[in-house]
Formats: structure tokens, sequence, C-alpha cells
């Protein structure tokens, strides 16, 4: 019967019924730049319509974004001083706690997300302390100081945490200091399979993060490995993660299903920066019609298995969902 009716023009209801996947406002998480200073409202120029803000913008944002039905935000430091080994991001006086705090005090209800890393603190861009032989990461250190960052962020009020560098062993470092200190309830989701893309640049631009030499791609991964990409994520399963991640989304949609076929964990996307500025920027050129594509893009992942949608596009989904 089913075959019959897909062979004849459906009545738009039947075709609602039917739809077998839907998006809701309550999939997404909205990310944040925070900026010192006050007053600051400053617009990406490879990012149209995102921000770099003062915490006082970011308090305002987040009554915008609440009156649009979405209630989680992801933020990004962007301190005044960076050093070597990313100190205020481990500071319960640096831009990330402090924002916290305002946030929380202003909107209790916000659950705030915190990205984890340390490339938007170092002076080098690099996502910990380097190594002064090999000009890489090292490991075990950046281990030990992503724990304290962790601990730093939740002590602020943060509601998760979700950490970004693709350290070895970092689920196991960051929950062990969680627990030390008494959150252990505090879930962390992890970005597991994140790819040395080159799909970033603009959000380099606006967390102003760009290594100072080389690339990641000595602890990022190789976008050519599908079986370590599944591996990776159900790695980090094994250590606690509570939540998975796959960082780009849009040219990774097999590995999303590949992951959400062998783990059991929610699995979150992030549609990152170059994934959104291509449909803006083509959009504003007239080549798309920006509305239907970026809601395709956003079924898509969801189609593929995403639980969760990290994006810039949140706000214009949610306007779109409720009928504006």
């Amino acid at each position: 019967m089913f075959a019959r009716f897909r062979r004849k023009r459906l009545n738009p209801v039947l075709r609602d019924l039917l739809q077998e996947t839907h998006l809701s406002v309550n999939d997404f998480i909205y990310p944040l730049f925070v900026k010192s200073g006050e007053g600051i409202k400053k617009e990406v120029a490879s990012m149209p319509d995102v921000f770099q803000m003062s915490i006082d913008e970011v308090i305002k944002e987040c009554a915008v974004l609440k009156e649009l039905g979405i209630y989680s935000i992801i933020l990004f430091g962007i301190p005044d001083v960076k050093d070597s080994v990313g100190s205020d991001a481990m500071c319960e006086h640096g831009i990330i706690a402090s924002a916290i705090r305002a946030i929380k005090e202003a909107h209790p209800d916000m659950f705030v997300v915190t990205d984890l890393c340390f490339c938007e603190y170092t002076d080098h861009g690099h996502c910990g302390v380097l190594d002064p032989v090999l000009e890489t990461v090292d490991n075990d250190i950046t281990l030990k100081n992503l724990a304290s960052q962790a601990v730093v962020h939740v002590k602020a009020g943060a509601d998760m945490i979700a950490p970004s560098g693709m350290m070895d062993g970092m689920i196991t470092s960051i929950r062990n200091g969680l627990d030390m200190v008494g959150f252990s309830h505090i879930p962390i989701m992890s970005y597991s399979t994140k790819f040395s893309s080159a799909y970033y640049g603009p959000f380099r631009d606006v967390a102003e993060s760009s290594p100072s030499f080389g690339d990641r791609r000595s602890y990022q991964m190789n976008p050519a490995n599908r079986k370590e990409a599944i591996l990776e994520s159900l790695e980090d399963e094994k250590e606690g993660a509570d939540i998975l991640m796959v960082k780009p989304a849009l040219a990774y949609l097999d590995i999303v299903r590949d992951i959400k076929e062998n783990s059991s964990l929610p699995l979150a996307v992030y549609n990152v920066s170059g994934e959104y500025s291509m449909l803006k920027i083509a959009g504003d050129a007239g080549v798309i019609d920006y509305e239907k594509v970026m809601m395709e893009t956003m079924i898509g992942f969801k189609r593929a298995g995403a639980d969760i949608i990290i994006s810039y596009h949140a706000k214009e989904v949610a306007r779109i969902l409720r009928g504006d």
C-alpha cells in the first residue's frame, strides 16, 4: 500500500505524516565567541552574521536565543593576553570563566557548554603545550592542563565540557580531574573524530587561533581515514565520553553514519565555519536558494545520524521552524 502512495501526488498532511526525519530547535547548540572588553560586537568578514562579542553583548545575545527557543550555547574565548601554555584558559578570572559566571547570573536556564582546548589561548596557536624538540604538542603535559581547564570551567558554572584538542587519553584525564573535585555528574561531549580540515579557515579568523607555524595534522585526523575515524570515537566512548562528535560535518556524513551504527552514545556534528560561510556567500551571490539549501543540509545531518547539531545557522533555522 505504501508503495502505491509513493507513486501518486501525496496529500500534504499525509506527506508530513510519512516524513522520516525531522528538525527541532532542540537539536541545536549555538556557538558564541567571547572577547574581553565592553560594548564589543564585531562582525567577522569571512563569517557573515557571526560576531566577536564582549560579555555584556553575549548576555544580550542569550536573550535573543532564548526568544527563538535556543537554550544551548558553546563558548569560545578570545583572551587579551596569550602565552605559551594558554594560561587564561585555566584561570578562574579568565575570559571564559568570567563569561560563564555572567551568563549564569543573567540566564540561569541557559545550558552552557565550553570548548576545551588551548589554540585560542596560546601565542603559537597550537592546541596545547609544545614539545621544544619535536615542535608539536606535548600530549601528556597538555592532558594535565585540560583537566585543570575543565575544573575551572565547571566551578564557574559550565553545564558540559567539550574537549576539542584530539589529545590521546583526554577523556580519561578530564573525567578523573572532574571526579576528584566532586563533578562526576558533569557530562563530556568529546570532539572524538576531528579531522585536520581546510573547512576551519573562517573559524580561525573569528577565534584568532591560526597556528603561527606548521599545522595540526600530527594530532588531528587524516581526512582520508575512515576506519581510524571510527576507532577514535569508540576509544573515547571506552574512556567515558557521554556524547561523541564528528567535525566537520558536511564532507563526513559517511563517518557520521558509521559511528552511529557502531555506538549507542548520542552523536553530535559540528557544522563548521567553512561550511557555513560557503552557503552564506553563495546565497548572497544568488547562486543558491539559501534557506532551502540550509534546511536541506540540516536534514542531511539528522538523516545521517546526528542527534545534536552545533551550527552558526541555528538562529535562522529556529526562525524558519517557527514560521517567521
